[in-house]
């Protein structure tokens, strides 16, 4: 699927989301990955094959810090 040289890592890696951006659409909350996957917002993925990818955030992320 891929054309690019180096060639992206497939939807089965697990680095496929450093694959290239296809179509991002941020105010519906995904973009197409250039080895097929969905990628949304909140981290969840849709693998070409119909595998869901529960999302997965990093911890501590729901801490709001402001500035002083």
């Amino acid at each position: 699927m891929c054309q690019h040289q180096p060639p992206c890592p497939s939807a089965e890696s697990a680095d496929r989301e450093s694959a290239r951006l296809m179509a991002h659409h941020p105010e519906q909350g995904w973009s197409l990955l250039c080895n097929g996957v969905l990628l949304f917002e909140d981290t969840g993925e849709l693998l070409p094959d119909g595998q869901i990818i529960a999302p997965h955030r990093p911890q501590g992320t729901d801490r709001v810090m402001t500035a002083a």
